[in-house]
Protein backbone atom coordinates (compact mmCIF):
# COMPACT_ATOMS: atom_id res chain seq x y z
CA UNK A 1 0.00 0.00 0.00
CA UNK A 2 1.28 3.25 -1.18
CA UNK A 3 1.80 5.89 1.33
CA UNK A 4 1.86 3.78 4.49
CA UNK A 5 4.88 3.73 6.63
CA UNK A 6 5.90 0.18 7.32
CA UNK A 7 6.16 -0.81 11.55
CA UNK A 8 8.25 -2.22 13.39
CA UNK A 9 7.18 -5.14 15.91
CA UNK A 10 7.82 -4.15 19.54
CA UNK A 11 9.98 -6.82 20.38
CA UNK A 12 8.70 -8.25 23.25
CA UNK A 13 5.78 -9.05 20.86
CA UNK A 14 7.89 -10.24 17.77
CA UNK A 15 9.77 -12.77 20.27
CA UNK A 16 6.26 -14.84 20.72
CA UNK A 17 7.56 -16.39 17.40
CA UNK A 18 9.20 -18.79 19.44
CA UNK A 19 5.62 -19.97 20.49
CA UNK A 20 4.90 -22.09 17.22
CA UNK A 21 4.30 -21.21 13.33
CA UNK A 22 1.16 -20.03 13.81
CA UNK A 23 2.18 -17.09 16.32
CA UNK A 24 5.03 -16.88 13.42
CA UNK A 25 2.36 -16.61 10.83
CA UNK A 26 -0.03 -13.59 12.52
CA UNK A 27 3.27 -11.77 13.11
CA UNK A 28 4.49 -11.99 9.67
CA UNK A 29 1.03 -11.05 8.24
CA UNK A 30 0.57 -7.99 10.96
CA UNK A 31 2.24 -4.99 9.36
CA UNK A 32 0.50 -5.50 6.23
CA UNK A 33 -2.61 -6.23 8.59
CA UNK A 34 -2.17 -2.98 10.52
CA UNK A 35 -1.87 -0.89 7.04
CA UNK A 36 -4.33 -2.45 5.63
CA UNK A 37 -7.08 -1.01 8.45
CA UNK A 38 -5.75 1.69 8.80
CA UNK A 39 -6.65 2.48 5.22
CA UNK A 40 -10.00 1.21 5.12
CA UNK A 41 -11.39 2.68 8.33
CA UNK A 42 -9.83 6.09 7.32
CA UNK A 43 -7.27 6.17 10.55
CA UNK A 44 -4.31 7.84 10.73
CA UNK A 45 -1.57 6.87 13.39
CA UNK A 46 -0.77 9.54 16.47
CA UNK A 47 2.73 9.56 17.05
CA UNK A 48 4.97 6.37 16.64
CA UNK A 49 4.70 4.79 19.78
CA UNK A 50 2.95 1.45 19.58
CA UNK A 51 1.71 -1.00 22.89
CA UNK A 52 1.31 -4.55 23.01
CA UNK A 53 -0.07 -7.23 25.11
CA UNK A 54 0.97 -10.87 25.22
CA UNK A 55 -0.99 -11.46 22.19
CA UNK A 56 -2.41 -8.02 20.30
CA UNK A 57 -1.13 -4.82 19.16
CA UNK A 58 -2.07 -1.83 20.03
CA UNK A 59 -1.87 1.65 18.60
CA UNK A 60 -3.10 5.22 19.33
CA UNK A 61 -4.97 6.27 16.46
CA UNK A 62 -7.07 9.48 15.09
CA UNK A 63 -10.01 8.58 13.37
CA UNK A 64 -11.38 10.98 10.36
CA UNK A 65 -13.56 12.72 12.40
CA UNK A 66 -10.83 13.34 14.66
CA UNK A 67 -12.06 11.28 17.77
CA UNK A 68 -8.64 9.78 19.16
CA UNK A 69 -8.99 5.91 19.66
CA UNK A 70 -6.72 3.19 19.65
CA UNK A 71 -6.84 0.73 17.00
CA UNK A 72 -5.73 -3.67 18.54
CA UNK A 73 -5.62 -6.10 16.55
CA UNK A 74 -5.65 -9.26 18.27
CA UNK A 75 -3.87 -12.76 17.37
CA UNK A 76 -6.30 -15.31 15.79
CA UNK A 77 -4.97 -18.17 17.16
CA UNK A 78 -6.51 -17.13 20.68
CA UNK A 79 -9.77 -18.47 21.63
CA UNK A 80 -10.28 -17.12 24.56
CA UNK A 81 -10.52 -13.76 23.51
CA UNK A 82 -12.84 -14.43 20.40
CA UNK A 83 -16.02 -12.49 21.65
CA UNK A 84 -13.90 -9.83 22.60
CA UNK A 85 -15.35 -7.49 20.86
CA UNK A 86 -19.01 -8.87 21.19
CA UNK A 87 -19.45 -8.65 24.55
CA UNK A 88 -17.42 -5.22 24.81
CA UNK A 89 -20.20 -4.25 22.52
CA UNK A 90 -22.79 -5.59 24.45
CA UNK A 91 -21.63 -4.09 27.75
CA UNK A 92 -21.78 -0.51 25.71
CA UNK A 93 -18.89 1.16 27.99
CA UNK A 94 -20.19 0.38 31.02
CA UNK A 95 -17.60 -0.23 33.50
CA UNK A 96 -15.26 -1.35 30.37
CA UNK A 97 -14.20 0.39 27.23
CA UNK A 98 -15.97 1.59 24.42
CA UNK A 99 -16.47 -0.56 21.25
CA UNK A 100 -16.36 1.68 18.06
CA UNK A 101 -15.79 -0.41 15.67
CA UNK A 102 -15.14 -4.29 14.67
CA UNK A 103 -13.65 -6.53 11.93
CA UNK A 104 -14.34 -9.88 14.03
CA UNK A 105 -12.79 -11.81 10.79
CA UNK A 106 -9.61 -10.23 11.20
CA UNK A 107 -9.64 -10.17 15.29
CA UNK A 108 -9.36 -5.73 14.63
CA UNK A 109 -11.08 -3.48 16.93
CA UNK A 110 -11.54 0.40 17.73
CA UNK A 111 -11.68 1.46 21.02
CA UNK A 112 -12.21 4.81 22.65
CA UNK A 113 -8.70 5.55 23.81
CA UNK A 114 -8.56 5.50 27.71
CA UNK A 115 -5.77 7.07 30.10
CA UNK A 116 -2.03 5.57 30.29
CA UNK A 117 -3.02 4.86 34.28
CA UNK A 118 -3.76 1.82 36.06
CA UNK A 119 -4.58 0.81 39.19
CA UNK A 120 -1.21 0.40 39.87
CA UNK A 121 -0.85 3.23 41.06
CA UNK A 122 -3.84 2.65 43.72
CA UNK A 123 -2.78 0.92 46.90
CA UNK A 124 -3.60 -2.39 46.23
CA UNK A 125 -6.90 -2.56 48.71
CA UNK A 126 -8.58 0.55 47.26
CA UNK A 127 -7.75 -0.99 43.99
CA UNK A 128 -9.53 -4.19 45.17
CA UNK A 129 -12.68 -2.06 46.21
CA UNK A 130 -12.53 -0.41 42.12
CA UNK A 131 -12.18 -3.54 41.16
CA UNK A 132 -15.44 -5.30 43.37
CA UNK A 133 -17.36 -2.44 41.78
CA UNK A 134 -16.90 -3.01 38.43
CA UNK A 135 -18.25 -6.88 38.83
CA UNK A 136 -21.72 -6.37 38.68
CA UNK A 137 -21.49 -4.03 35.90
CA UNK A 138 -19.71 -6.64 33.75
CA UNK A 139 -21.18 -10.13 35.35
CA UNK A 140 -24.19 -9.73 32.81
CA UNK A 141 -26.27 -12.38 31.75
CA UNK A 142 -24.17 -14.13 29.42
CA UNK A 143 -24.14 -14.22 25.85
CA UNK A 144 -25.72 -17.16 23.77
CA UNK A 145 -22.28 -17.45 21.11
CA UNK A 146 -19.78 -17.35 24.79
CA UNK A 147 -17.74 -20.76 25.53
CA UNK A 148 -18.54 -21.75 29.19
CA UNK A 149 -16.68 -21.61 31.94
CA UNK A 150 -17.07 -25.12 32.55
CA UNK A 151 -16.13 -26.49 29.50
CA UNK A 152 -12.42 -25.11 29.80
CA UNK A 153 -12.16 -25.87 33.32
CA UNK A 154 -13.18 -29.66 32.86
CA UNK A 155 -10.56 -30.03 29.64
CA UNK A 156 -7.81 -28.43 32.21
CA UNK A 157 -9.01 -30.82 35.16
CA UNK A 158 -8.47 -33.62 32.81
CA UNK A 159 -4.88 -32.42 31.73
CA UNK A 160 -4.10 -32.16 35.46
CA UNK A 161 -5.48 -35.54 36.52
CA UNK A 162 -3.32 -37.17 33.83
CA UNK A 163 0.13 -36.00 35.22
CA UNK A 164 2.79 -38.16 37.11
CA UNK A 165 2.24 -37.90 40.57
CA UNK A 166 5.83 -36.71 41.12
CA UNK A 167 5.14 -33.10 39.36
CA UNK A 168 6.24 -30.42 41.79
CA UNK A 169 2.47 -29.66 43.27
CA UNK A 170 1.59 -30.38 46.47
CA UNK A 171 -0.46 -33.81 46.19
CA UNK A 172 -3.13 -32.57 48.57
CA UNK A 173 -3.42 -29.37 46.82
CA UNK A 174 -3.67 -31.29 43.84
CA UNK A 175 -6.46 -33.43 45.14
CA UNK A 176 -8.09 -30.74 46.46
CA UNK A 177 -8.26 -28.81 43.04
CA UNK A 178 -9.48 -31.99 41.48
CA UNK A 179 -12.49 -32.49 43.71
CA UNK A 180 -13.67 -28.77 44.35
CA UNK A 181 -13.12 -28.39 40.25
CA UNK A 182 -15.12 -31.32 39.72
CA UNK A 183 -17.86 -29.69 42.01
CA UNK A 184 -17.79 -26.68 40.07
CA UNK A 185 -17.93 -28.06 36.87
CA UNK A 186 -21.01 -29.47 37.87
CA UNK A 187 -22.85 -27.01 39.17
CA UNK A 188 -25.42 -24.51 37.30
CA UNK A 189 -24.16 -21.55 39.03
CA UNK A 190 -20.69 -21.81 37.40
CA UNK A 191 -22.24 -20.65 34.05
CA UNK A 192 -24.69 -18.31 33.12
CA UNK A 193 -22.61 -14.54 33.85
CA UNK A 194 -19.87 -12.53 31.61
CA UNK A 195 -16.87 -13.07 33.34
CA UNK A 196 -13.92 -10.96 32.45
CA UNK A 197 -11.60 -14.09 33.21
CA UNK A 198 -8.55 -11.82 33.21
CA UNK A 199 -9.44 -9.09 35.42
CA UNK A 200 -6.26 -7.80 37.28
CA UNK A 201 -4.71 -4.05 38.17
CA UNK A 202 -3.26 -3.43 34.77
CA UNK A 203 -6.16 -4.24 33.36
CA UNK A 204 -8.18 -1.41 34.72
CA UNK A 205 -7.46 2.22 33.05
CA UNK A 206 -7.98 5.66 34.16
CA UNK A 207 -11.33 7.18 32.23
CA UNK A 208 -10.69 10.24 30.21
CA UNK A 209 -12.23 13.07 32.29
CA UNK A 210 -15.29 13.64 29.92
CA UNK A 211 -16.95 10.21 31.09
CA UNK A 212 -15.88 10.03 34.66
CA UNK A 213 -19.38 11.45 36.11
CA UNK A 214 -21.24 9.38 33.67
CA UNK A 215 -19.13 6.23 33.68
CA UNK A 216 -17.32 6.12 36.86
CA UNK A 217 -13.08 6.83 36.96
CA UNK A 218 -12.28 3.26 36.03
CA UNK A 219 -12.79 1.24 33.15
CA UNK A 220 -11.72 -2.20 32.19
CA UNK A 221 -9.74 -3.40 29.42
CA UNK A 222 -8.79 -7.03 27.39
CA UNK A 223 -11.61 -9.50 28.91
CA UNK A 224 -11.46 -13.00 28.00
CA UNK A 225 -15.23 -13.42 28.31
CA UNK A 226 -16.97 -16.54 29.06
CA UNK A 227 -20.41 -17.50 30.30
CA UNK A 228 -19.47 -18.42 34.15
CA UNK A 229 -19.01 -17.68 37.92
CA UNK A 230 -18.69 -14.53 39.08
CA UNK A 231 -16.55 -15.80 41.80
CA UNK A 232 -13.65 -16.95 39.22
CA UNK A 233 -13.08 -13.14 38.99
CA UNK A 234 -10.98 -13.04 42.53
CA UNK A 235 -7.23 -14.83 41.64
CA UNK A 236 -5.82 -12.63 39.50
CA UNK A 237 -5.97 -9.79 41.61
CA UNK A 238 -4.09 -12.00 44.30
CA UNK A 239 -1.20 -13.04 42.04
CA UNK A 240 -0.06 -10.01 40.85
CA UNK A 241 1.69 -7.22 42.70
CA UNK A 242 3.35 -9.97 44.46
CA UNK A 243 6.46 -8.08 45.43
CA UNK A 244 4.69 -5.76 47.55
CA UNK A 245 3.63 -8.61 50.06
CA UNK A 246 7.02 -9.28 50.67
CA UNK A 247 7.61 -9.85 54.57
CA UNK A 248 3.32 -10.32 54.39
CA UNK A 249 2.42 -12.56 52.26
CA UNK A 250 -0.34 -14.36 53.97
CA UNK A 251 -2.01 -11.59 55.87
CA UNK A 252 -1.46 -9.74 52.41
CA UNK A 253 -3.48 -11.97 50.52
CA UNK A 254 -6.09 -12.53 52.85
CA UNK A 255 -6.59 -8.26 53.01
CA UNK A 256 -7.61 -8.91 48.91
CA UNK A 257 -9.16 -12.12 49.10
CA UNK A 258 -11.71 -10.29 52.07
CA UNK A 259 -11.85 -6.85 50.39
CA UNK A 260 -12.84 -8.29 47.34
CA UNK A 261 -15.50 -10.66 48.39
CA UNK A 262 -16.90 -8.42 51.13
CA UNK A 263 -17.48 -5.49 48.89
CA UNK A 264 -18.61 -7.51 45.84
CA UNK A 265 -21.05 -9.40 48.44
CA UNK A 266 -19.75 -12.56 46.99
CA UNK A 267 -19.83 -16.03 48.75
CA UNK A 268 -16.81 -16.97 50.72
CA UNK A 269 -16.61 -20.53 50.60
CA UNK A 270 -17.39 -20.31 46.57
CA UNK A 271 -14.70 -17.51 46.55
CA UNK A 272 -11.83 -19.32 47.91
CA UNK A 273 -12.61 -22.82 45.90
CA UNK A 274 -12.37 -21.17 42.61
CA UNK A 275 -9.26 -19.49 44.10
CA UNK A 276 -7.72 -22.98 44.85
CA UNK A 277 -8.83 -24.49 41.53
CA UNK A 278 -7.87 -21.60 39.56
CA UNK A 279 -4.01 -21.94 41.28
CA UNK A 280 -3.01 -25.42 41.20
CA UNK A 281 -4.12 -25.65 37.51
CA UNK A 282 -1.79 -22.23 37.29
CA UNK A 283 0.59 -24.25 38.46
CA UNK A 284 0.25 -27.07 36.04
CA UNK A 285 0.35 -25.34 33.15
CA UNK A 286 3.84 -24.34 34.30
CA UNK A 287 4.50 -27.98 34.55
CA UNK A 288 3.00 -28.44 31.06
CA UNK A 289 5.13 -25.60 29.54
CA UNK A 290 8.26 -27.12 30.99
CA UNK A 291 7.22 -30.94 29.30
CA UNK A 292 6.69 -29.75 26.25
CA UNK A 293 9.95 -28.28 25.92
CA UNK A 294 12.03 -31.49 27.22
CA UNK A 295 13.36 -29.69 30.05
CA UNK A 296 13.48 -29.21 33.27
CA UNK A 297 11.25 -26.40 35.20
CA UNK A 298 13.02 -23.02 34.76
CA UNK A 299 13.79 -21.08 38.08
CA UNK A 300 10.75 -18.41 37.22
CA UNK A 301 8.33 -21.61 36.92
CA UNK A 302 9.50 -22.93 39.94
CA UNK A 303 8.92 -19.64 41.39
CA UNK A 304 5.44 -19.28 40.26
CA UNK A 305 4.60 -22.87 41.00
CA UNK A 306 5.56 -21.21 44.97
CA UNK A 307 3.49 -18.45 44.18
CA UNK A 308 0.17 -20.16 43.02
CA UNK A 309 0.54 -22.56 46.43
CA UNK A 310 1.20 -19.71 48.30
CA UNK A 311 -1.85 -18.16 47.47
CA UNK A 312 -3.93 -21.50 47.57
CA UNK A 313 -3.10 -21.97 51.14
CA UNK A 314 -3.41 -18.09 52.33
CA UNK A 315 -6.99 -18.49 51.69
CA UNK A 316 -7.31 -21.41 53.54
CA UNK A 317 -5.41 -20.86 56.69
Amino acid sequence: MAGVPPIALPSELDGQRRLGPDWARWLDGLPRRFADILDEWELRRDGEELWHGFCSLVAPVVTGDGVRAVLKLHFDGDDESLHEALTLQHWQGQGTVRLFRADPRRRAMLLERLERRDLMEVWDLPACEVVADLYPKIHLPALPQLATLTSYVSRWLDELLEQPQDIPIPPRYREQALSLGRELVADDASVGRIVHGDLHYMNVLAAPPDVVAERGEWLAIDPKPMSGDPHYEIAPMLWNRWDELAGDVRDGLRRRFFTLVDHAGLDEARARNWVVVRMVLNANWAVQDAQRAGRDLDAGEREWITRCVAISKAVQD
